[in-house]
């Protein structure tokens, strides 16, 4: 009897009650007939999600802990360099006798597993990885015959002062997402049809969720923009378009199981403004007892249409010269290619972190007791430790109390729009701090709501700046819709979502490498297994 097909899509940046929303609206008809059909889990990625390297989980089947990674920005203690740095850690299908095929996947260390074969960061949001197939061939292949990727602007827009801009990177991303269901057909049909495992990951949804989120949350600070209606009907208006991607694929390969999930939910950005300008400007003032970030009282909180949110806040630093980055990225580049050279692999995807805001207080951290890092989620608070930073200004025996005294100061801080802490909650590592990554921080600080200022009784008030992002990873849950033969129907309540993985492998008869992280929740699914209503 042949082994039976699975084919996994990843929607990536796909919001449940967005997609529930319109399901009840009959616009959702592919994924609500998964569900009608087969079976549904809830799934819950904890604190793993604010890592930001939810499809690094997936593609490695390891959580932060197993792959000693919590994070995509790395510090380098001896230089106060940062840099942000794709994977290097091999996928979870190493070792796998199944015959892979994927589209897209972000964070699949391609290169090393020789066996799959397929496209990476063709379109993919936060990639993690460079440009490539396997066989090489295949890439040119597919931008022949469909072109190269139509939404490269739309990835990470920034369209909310506009409704125009807002129409617009959604119709691109429908574009893309068409597209993408095109070559996922051709490749998986025609190109690769001999495979046991496709995995293919839409990034659409990412992209419109994070630019146009205040259009759908009624209570965003930015929801009363102009722009608002045509933001919500553009995330609409991708969400269809991935789920009609869904319905052609699950009409292409009607053999297989299908799974079709997102590691979590998304919702109002808390992070950006927070994270990438207002932490590094309080922390400066801690340091020095003076402001650095000059923010002109009346100072518009939306910038002009035809200026950046860089250039907005490139703005409020009038004596600073740009920060010298590249240097720091020139050094991380060479060091990571002499790693490489004995293999034929250049090594992970390294990118500079100029552009952001928190760089530019780098030259100052050496005399700083606490600095902030560059950011793309959640404040990451780094302690200067003697003996650990190079220049470290704190002795080991009052790390725990500046802990302390970094914590209750960011407590303190309020959003002035609202009146309520800016603070939801604050996480310290469990371990020697003399033994932290590279890509952990001392402090991990969780923002509560949409803050674009903060006001502390000593240090100030900074702001209010410019919003960036609207959507962000805040949402409470993702969700796996699973169906094929023997899946029972019925709702099959919440798992891990490092569990998605182990599923995967368990469909494919294969064992379940001891190694990665998570439990197959496919016993749950088998025909015959209670289901449960409640999720």
């Amino acid at each position: 009897m042949p082994k039976q097909r699975v084919l996994a899509i990843g929607l990536d940046g796909f919001e449940l009650s967005i997609g529930e929303m319109l399901a009840a609206k009959g616009e959702m008809p592919a994924l609500k007939a998964l569900e009608t059909k087969g079976a549904r889990v809830l799934l819950d990625h904890g604190l793993a999600k604010h890592t930001g390297l939810g499809w690094e989980h997936v593609s490695t089947g390891l959580s932060p802990e197993s792959a000693q990674r919590w994070s995509a920005v790395e510090f380098d203690p001896s230089t106060y360099a940062t840099w942000q740095q794709g994977t290097n850690i091999p996928p979870f299908t190493t070792g796998l006798s199944s015959r892979v095929a994927v589209f897209d996947p972000p964070y699949f260390h391609l290169k090393a597993d020789r066996h799959v074969r397929g496209i990476v960061n063709w379109g993919a949001h936060d990639p993690g990885t460079d440009l490539m197939g396997q066989p090489e061939s295949l890439v040119a292949e597919a931008v022949a015959k469909f072109g190269p990727y139509p939404a490269g602007a739309a990835l990470y827009g920034l369209p909310w002062p506009s409704a125009q801009a807002c129409s617009t990177l959604a119709r691109d991303l429908v574009a893309a997402t068409e597209q993408r269901s095109r070559i996922s057909q051709w490749l998986f049909s025609e190109r690769l049809p001999d495979w046991d495992l496709a995995i293919v990951v839409v990034s659409e949804p990412h992209s419109a969720t994070e630019a146009l989120w205040h259009g759908v949350d009624a209570t965003h600070p930015l929801h009363l923009r102009p722009s608002s209606a045509a933001a919500a009907e553009g995330m609409a208006d991708v969400y269809r378009a991935a789920d009609g991607l869904v319905g052609d694929l699950v009409m292409a390969f009607p053999d297989a199981t299908v799974i079709a999930f997102s590691m979590h939910g998304m919702g109002p950005n808390t992070s950006d403004v927070t994270s990438m300008v207002l932490l590094p400007e309080l922390l400066y003032r801690y340091a020095f007892s003076k402001p650095l970030l000059d923010v002109p009282a009346g100072s518009p909180a939306i910038p002009a249409l035809n200026e950046g949110w860089n250039d907005a806040i490139n703005r409020l630093y009038p004596s600073m010269l740009p920060y010298a980055a590249s240097k720091f990225v020139r050094r991380a580049r060479g060091r990571i290619r002499r790693q490489f050279s004995h293999t034929s692999d250049a090594g992970p995807q390294v990118l500079p972190l100029d552009w952001m805001p928190a760089s530019r207080y780098q030259r100052f951290w050496p005399k700083m007791p606490a600095f902030a890092l560059p950011s793309y989620y959640d404040g990451k608070v780094r302690i200067n430790l003697q003996g650990r930073e190079r220049d470290g200004i704190v002795p080991l025996a009052e790390y725990n109390a500046m802990c302390d005294a970094i914590e209750g100061m960011l407590r303190q801080c309020i959003d002035p729009r609202t009146g309520e802490s800016v603070v939801d909650l604050i996480e310290r590592p469990a371990r020697d701090p003399m033994r932290l990554d590279r890509t952990e921080a001392d402090l991990d600080v969780f923002w509560r709501g949409a803050a674009n200022a903060l006001e502390h009784p000593r240090l100030g008030r900074m702001g209010p700046l410019p919003f960036r992002r609207p959507g962000g990873h805040t949402g409470p849950t993702g969700v796996a819709y699973v169906a094929g033969e023997g899946i029972s129907v019925g709702r099959h309540g919440s798992r891990s979502s490092f569990d998605v993985v182990p599923t995967l492998i368990e469909m494919l008869e294969e064992a379940v490498p001891t190694h990665l992280t998570g439990e197959s929740f496919l016993p749950l699914l088998r025909a015959g297994s209670p289901s449960i209503s409640a999720g």
